[in-house]
């Protein structure tokens, strides 16, 4: 095959036949076609005399200097560097991962957590932003229960990281953070490390953190690091922060140090409970009250806490209102939401951080000037227990505004509600309160009985026991001492999962063993209607209800 004639053009040739190009393409759409012709044999022929030379291949020094390494390569390491105690430290406190967006900093615990601590309890979760790495930690303990460790980089990476601290400390959730920074100045090699480097490290993020350190030895970090999961992990639960030097983390281990080094023991502190004598009294008040009401803010810390509030309720018949601040109680519930503070004869308030606003009313925002009132009912009494009590802040005053009461428990609400239930079991007893514990006890008869009444019948769309749970918190005020003329609930829950409402005309005794007569209701979303029906057999009160 021929081969075409190479000719060499200078870069001035080459730009003006790529402009004789350019200005034939346009002529070519105006033109004869004659004209456009001969444009297309000049192109072609500008076309074949321009060619690129091809490209060189390599020599043997450019070759040599590619694949050859270097007669000696610098490398800095140590076979025990301070970073590997650190890990040793932090696999003691049982962390499972660890979220970082990684820096220099910390590089020397980055380094130890992959290749000393095989990136196992904890693993490593590479994120892309600090903030996004504290969301996780966050969210991990509201899962789990227990926290996640994070890392940050120096004051940048504390900066990216500050918003979500603050959301962590505003819901209450511990966060351990280890971040990394120099804090000799003769270690700082460039600029940029003196721009990310910093003598009070967590100062910025002091005010929405429960406590910090900046040790200075490897003994001192181990101590610092145990106590701070312990302190994060007492309620109240916030952020911590512990600084770890990059001159401990990369520099070896002293072989003076290395055979004194210790790891503390760990022993989380038992959460407070209230005083004993203080609980007590708060029983009493609960169990004489007319119309208790509970209003819960951060009270469950775990399931658990769910279960012992719904016990609380429903020894003392007590309306649950719930801040959800946590998941404290079920919305489907007979009892939440069954009443208001202002209708409270004793508000037992539990971990809710602002109760200054949930008793008091304020001059709205489309209003001039600054109006309050207190809401609650006239005589009524206020309990608080509030971990907070405890423990707070100065600057950031999410405590709201001081609130008088009655009776104020510095305590663990969870911890506190088993000795609150058998103090409030004690008192209600049925020559004390004998209403209240025969209205308790014939809860399971009357599942029963309206089970057996309406077994034979379908639960369709409109039946009263698909709009119970909408219904019955706004128009039943579900007491342990029925009243004549209140509505009450006749049937909280049964096998069946249909419940009926009524109201209260006499007391009286059936065959079924109720001791109620009742005019039967039809329960429609958000309202209820009583039926012109009065009957002192519940079961055809009942019947009657469900032929609608």
């Amino acid at each position: 095959m021929a081969r075409s004639k190479k000719i060499s053009v200078d870069r001035r040739g080459f730009l003006k036949g790529a402009a004789a190009g350019a200005a034939a393409g346009a002529a070519a759409l105006v033109v004869k076609p004659e004209a456009a012709q001969a444009q297309e044999a000049i192109k072609a022929q500008e076309a074949a005399e321009v060619h690129r030379p091809a490209t060189p291949l390599p020599g043997a020094k450019q070759t040599a200097a590619e694949t050859t390494p270097p007669p000696h390569i610098d490398v800095w390491t140590t076979d025990r560097p301070g970073s590997d105690f650190m890990v040793d430290v932090i696999k003691t406190l049982g962390f499972e991962y660890v979220a970082a967006n990684p820096g220099s900093a910390f590089r020397g615990i980055h380094e130890s957590l992959i290749n000393y601590g095989g990136n196992k309890m904890p693993e490593l979760l590479t994120c892309c932003h600090e903030e996004s790495s504290i969301g996780m930690a966050h969210g991990y303990f509201k899962i789990e229960g227990k926290p996640m460790m994070v890392m940050a980089h120096g004051t940048v990476g504390l900066q990216h990281a500050s918003m979500a601290i603050y959301n962590a400390y505003a819901d209450r959730v511990p966060v351990y953070l280890l971040l990394g920074n120099i804090l000799d100045g003769a270690w700082r090699r460039s600029d940029v490390e003196w721009a990310h480097s910093v003598q009070d490290a967590a100062s910025m993020v002091r005010d929405y953190t429960k406590w910090d350190d900046s040790p200075v030895s490897l003994g001192g970090f181990a101590e610092s690091a145990v106590r701070a999961y312990k302190i994060a992990m007492t309620p109240p639960m916030e952020p911590i922060v512990i600084v770890a030097d990059a001159v401990l983390q990369e520099e070896p281990i002293p072989d003076a140090e290395r055979g004194r080094l210790q790891i503390p023991k760990l022993t989380l502190a038992s959460p407070p409970a209230g005083e004993y004598g203080a609980v007590k009294e708060a029983a009493k008040m609960l169990v004489n009250a007319d119309n208790p009401v509970i209003m819960a803010g951060r009270v469950a810390r775990t399931p658990e806490g769910i279960q012992l509030l719904i016990e609380l309720a429903e020894t003392l018949q007590a309306a649950v209102i719930d801040r959800r601040f946590r998941m404290n109680f079920p919305t489907a519930h007979p009892l939440y939401g069954a009443s208001t503070v202002g209708a409270a004869d004793v508000l037992l308030a539990l971990e809710v951080p602002d109760l200054w606003s949930m008793t008091h009313t304020q001059t709205p925002v489309n209003r001039m000037g600054m109006e309050s009132r207190r809401i609650t009912k006239s005589g009524g009494q206020v309990i608080t227990i509030f971990a907070g009590d405890l423990y707070g802040k100065s600057n950031y005053q999410d405590f709201g505004r001081y609130d008088e009461v009655d009776l104020a428990i510095a305590a663990d609400a969870q911890a506190t509600l088993p000795i609150l239930i058998e103090e409030c079991r004690k008192l209600i007893t049925p020559s004390a309160r004998p209403s209240c514990s025969s209205a308790a006890r014939n809860l399971p008869n009357r599942a029963s009985a309206i089970a057996s009444a309406m077994s034979s019948r379908p639960l369709g769309p409109g039946t009263p026991a698909r709009y119970l749970p909408l219904a019955w918190p706004r128009s039943c005020g579900t007491r342990s001492r029925p009243r004549i003329g209140r509505w009450c609930p006749i049937s909280p829950s049964s096998p069946t999962g249909r419940a009926v409402c009524g109201i209260l005309t006499s007391p009286t005794t059936s065959s079924a063993g109720m001791a109620l007569t009742v005019s039967a209701m039809e329960l429609r979303p958000r309202w209820a209607r009583r039926l012109p029906t009065g009957s002192t057999d519940v079961s055809a009160s009942i019947s009657s209800a469900t032929a609608i």
